[in-house]
C-alpha cells in the first residue's frame, strides 16, 4: 500500500524514530500495515541492515503474514537476515546460540505441556493427571512472572502451590538432565543469560538494533523484561497494542505492562490509531459503548467511513438447541438472499463446549464448516509418536522421547527392560541412550533385551548421521518405512481410525518435506522449530466454509457476518469472572467479538439452559444493555417490532434479483 493511502497517525507511527513509541492500534485500524511499512521504511529510507531488525509476533500465522507483506512491499529487494518470529522462536535462537552458558547442547529438546505433565506425574508418583496439570500450571505461572524456586516457597498459599514449590527445583533439574527446556524457559532463560552476562546482552543489543512488538498487550512479565533487556538504554522499539483487546490474563499476560511503559520510558511517544477499516458505524458504536464501561488506560474511540450499515440484531432463543437451529437457518437464508459465500460467516462463542450443537445443525444442513481454537494437530498421538523419533535424533539425551520411540511400534521392549536400563542410567547419572552402550549395563539386563535396545540405538544413530546432511523429506520417509509405522497403525487400530492417523502422518511428513525444500533446510534444522508450531500451515481461509471459533481464537480474524452466541450472564461474562469480580477482561472479550464483524452482527442468547439434570432460566448478558439502544434491533422483546417498509422492499428486490425476475413478475 502506498504512503498516500496511509492516514496521518499511521504515517506518524511509521516515521517516528526519535525514541521508544507505543502505537495504540484499535481493532481493524491497520496495525500490521504500520509494522510492515515501518520495517520497509527502516531498510529503504533509514539505511538499516535487515539483519538488525526484529519483528516479534504472538503466532506463527501472524509472522508468516507479515513476511509475505514485507516481501511484497520490498518488491524483491533484499530482506535477508530480517527476523520475523514469535517471542518463543526468538528465545530458541538466543538459547541455542548461548547454550553452553546454561549447560545445554545447541540441539536441546523443547518439551510441550503433555511432556512436562508426564514428568510431574512421575515425580509425584501419581496417575492423577489433573493434579499434575495443576502443579505444572502453577510452575508455568511462576516462570512467566520470573519467580525462581527459592522465592516460590514463600508465595505458596494453597496445597497445590505448596506441592509445586517443593517440586519446582527438582523439575528444572530433571529438564536439564533430559537436555530439555519447557516453553516458559524459552523466555525465562534468555532473561537469565542477559541478566548474568552483560557482554552477551550487549552483543544481542547490537545485533537487534530495532524491535517491533505486535500485540503488546498480550505480553507477560518475562516477555516485557526480555524486551527491556534487548532494547537497552536506546529504547529503539515500537510496541503495537490495544488495551481494549487484552484477553489473555488467565494465560499470564499482564495488561500492567502497558501501564508500565510510560513509567519505564518517560520519553515514550504514544500514537493512537482510531480509524477502523473493517466495520460499519453501527457495529463500532456498539463496541465503543460496551468498552466505555471499563476503566481506561488510554482514551480512544473507533470510527469508520464505511457508513451506518445494518442494525446490530439481538435475538432471544428458547433453548441452546433452538439457538443453534435459528443461527444456521439464518445463515442459509442470508446466503441465499445475498449470494454470499459460506466463508463470509462466523459463529463465535465463549467456550468450546458450545460448538457441538452448531456442528450438528451445520451437518444437518450439509453446510461445510471449520473450527478454530480446538485441539492442536500436534496433540494427536501419531504426530507425538513421530516427534519423539525426531527429537531423539536431534538429542539422544531426551529420555522421554527415547521411552516413547523405543516402545512404539512395539519391538519387544517392555516396562521391565526400560526399568532395568533406567535403574542403571540413574546410578551412573547418564541418559538411557548413553547407558545402553556402557559395559556395566550387561550386569543389569539380559543379552536378548540389550541386543534389541542397542539395535534401536544404532538405527537412531544412522538417522542422526543423515539428519544434518540430507533434505528432510527422504530422511523422514525412510525412517517411517524402517520402523514399519503404517503396518503397526493398521494392526493396533480399527481400519477407519488407522486410515485417519496415517493420513495425518502423511500431512505432517509432506509438510515437513515441502517446508524443508522451500527454506533449504535439513531435517535437523527443522526438528527444534516443530515444537513451536501450533498447527500445520494449511490455508483454511481458502476453503468455503463457515468458521466456528471461541472468542479467544477469533482474535486477529475478521468476517463479513458474525453470529455472537450464548451472550448470557454466567457464560459471557463467565460465572467465575462474576464471582471473582474480574469483569473487565470478559468485557474486552465481548469487545473483541463485536469488532470481528465487518458488515453484520447478530447476538443471541437463550432463555433456558440445561445445567446437569436441572433446567435453569438465563438472563441476557449485561453487555447487551451496555451496547445501548442506538443502532440496535432487539428481537428479544415480547412484542417484536414489525418489519419496516424499507426492509420488506429490500427483501423483495433481493429475491427478484436472485430469481432473475423483473418488477411485477413475482406472485
Amino acid at each position: 500500500m502506498s504512503a498516500l493511502l496511509l492516514n496521518a497517525p499511521q504515517r506518524e507511527a511509521i516515521h517516528y524514530l526519535d525514541g521508544p513509541s507505543l502505537v495504540l492500534a484499535g481493532a481493524g485500524s491497520g496495525k500490521t500495515r504500520v509494522i510492515t511499512q515501518k520495517i520497509a521504511y527502516l531498510i529503504t529510507e533509514c539505511g538499516f541492515n535487515p539483519a538488525n531488525i526484529a519483528a516479534i509476533t504472538f503466532t506463527n500465522k501472524a509472522a508468516k503474514e507479515m513476511v509475505e507483506r514485507i516481501n511484497k512491499l520490498m518488491g524483491g529487494r533484499a530482506t535477508k537476515g530480517l527476523v520475523v518470529c514469535t517471542f518463543h522462536a526468538l528465545g530458541v535462537r538466543i538459547v541455542r546460540q548461548e547454550a553452553q552458558l546454561l549447560g545445554l547442547k545447541p540441539q536441546f529438546s523443547i518439551l510441550d505441556s503433555s511432556d512436562t505433565t508426564q514428568i510431574i506425574s512421575e515425580m509425584i508418583g501419581s496417575t492423577d493427571k489433573n493434579r499434575a496439570k495443576a502443579i505444572q500450571w502453577q510452575i508455568s505461572s511462576w516462570k512467566n512472572a520470573l519467580i525462581e524456586p527459592n522465592e516460590a516457597a514463600q508465595l505458596a498459599n494453597d496445597e497445590v502451590a505448596s506441592s509445586a514449590a517443593l517440586l519446582y527445583q527438582e523439575y528444572d533439574k530433571t529438564l536439564r538432565a533430559y537436555q530439555g527446556v519447557d516453553f516458559d524457559d524459552l523466555i525465562r532463560l534468555p532473561v537469565k543469560i542477559f541478566d548474568e552476562h552483560p557482554e552477551v546482552r550487549e552483543r544481542w543489543q547490537n545485533k537487534l538494533r530495532y524491535l517491533l512488538v505486535d500485540e503488546y498487550q498480550d505480553t507477560n512479565r518475562a516477555q516485557y523484561r526480555l524486551l527491556k533487556l534487548l532494547t537497552g538504554v536506546r529504547g529503539a522499539f515500537t510496541a503495537v497494542g490495544d488495551d481494549d483487546q487484552a484477553i489473555y490474563g488467565w494465560r499470564g499476560a499482564d495488561v500492567e505492562n502497558l501501564r508500565q511503559l510510560p513509567v519505564d520510558y518517560p520519553k515514550l511517544k504514544v500514537i493512537k490509531l482510531e480509524q477502523n477499516y473493517r466495520s460499519t458505524t453501527r457495529i463500532l458504536q456498539a463496541a465503543n459503548a460496551v468498552i466505555a464501561n471499563n476503566e481506561k488506560l488510554f482514551d480512544k474511540k473507533l470510527w469508520s467511513e464505511h457508513g451506518a450499515g445494518d442494525m446490530v440484531t439481538v435475538v432471544a432463543c428458547q433453548t441452546p438447541e433452538h439457538e443453534a437451529e435459528s443461527v444456521v437457518m439464518k445463515i442459509s437464508a442470508h446466503k441465499f438472499e445475498n449470494r454470499t459465500h459460506f466463508k463470509d460467516y462466523a459463529i463465535l462463542y465463549r467456550g468450546n463446549h458450545q460448538a457441538r450443537l452448531f456442528e450438528q445443525q451445520l451437518r444437518n444442513h450439509k453446510i461445510p464448516y471449520a473450527i478454530s481454537g480446538g485441539r492442536s494437530f500436534f496433540e494427536n498421538a501419531e504426530i507425538k509418536d513421530l516427534c519423539s523419533y525426531l527429537r531423539l535424533i536431534a538429542n539422544e539425551d531426551d529420555d522421554l522421547s527415547f521411552i516413547r520411540a523405543i516402545t512404539i511400534p512395539r519391538r519387544g521392549v517392555g516396562p521391565a527392560t526400560i526399568e532395568a536400563l533406567g535403574r542403571y542410567a540413574s546410578m551412573r547419572n547418564i541418559s538411557l541412550f548413553t547407558a545402553a552402550f556402557e559395559e556395566g549395563v550387561t550386569e543389569h539386563m539380559n543379552a536378548r533385551q540389550l541386543d534389541t535396545v542397542r539395535e534401536f540405538c544404532h538405527f537412531i544413530n544412522r538417522m542422526a548421521h543423515r539428519a544434518p546432511r540430507e533434505p528432510a523429506g527422504p530422511v523422514i520417509n525412510d525412517m517411517l518405512k524402517a520402523i514399519n509405522y503404517e503396518a503397526w497403525l493398521y494392526e493396533s487400530c480399527e481400519p477407519r481410525e488407522a486410515e485417519t492417523k496415517w493420513a495425518n502422518v502423511g500431512d505432517f511428513t509432506g509438510w515437513l518435506a515441502r517446508k524443508g525444500e522451500d527454506d533449504g533446510k535439513t531435517l535437523l534444522d527443522m526438528i527444534q522449530t516443530i515444537s513451536l508450531i501450533t498447527m500445520l500451515d494449511k490455508d483454511d481461509e481458502e476453503l468455503d466454509q463457515v468458521q466456528l471459533a471461541t472468542l479467544h481464537a477469533s482474535k486477529g480474524l475478521e468476517f463479513k457476518h458474525v453470529f455472537l452466541v450464548g451472550v448470557e450472564e454466567g457464560l459471557l461474562p463467565h460465572q467465575s469472572a462474576i464471582d471473582e469480580g474480574t469483569l473487565e477482561e470478559e468485557r474486552r472479550l465481548m469487545y473483541v467479538g463485536i469488532t470481528r464483524a465487518q458488515r453484520s452482527l447478530t447476538i443471541t442468547y437463550c432463555d433456558r439452559r440445561k445445567s446437569g439434570r436441572d433446567v435453569r432460566t438465563c438472563d441476557p448478558s449485561r453487555f447487551i444493555d451496555e451496547m445501548g439502544e442506538d443502532g440496535i434491533k432487539r428481537n428479544d422483546r415480547k412484542s417484536a417490532e414489525p418489519v419496516t417498509k424499507e426492509d420488506a422492499k429490500a427483501r423483495i428486490a433481493n429475491l427478484r434479483a436472485m430469481l432473475g425476475n423483473k418488477p411485477g413478475t413475482i406472485g
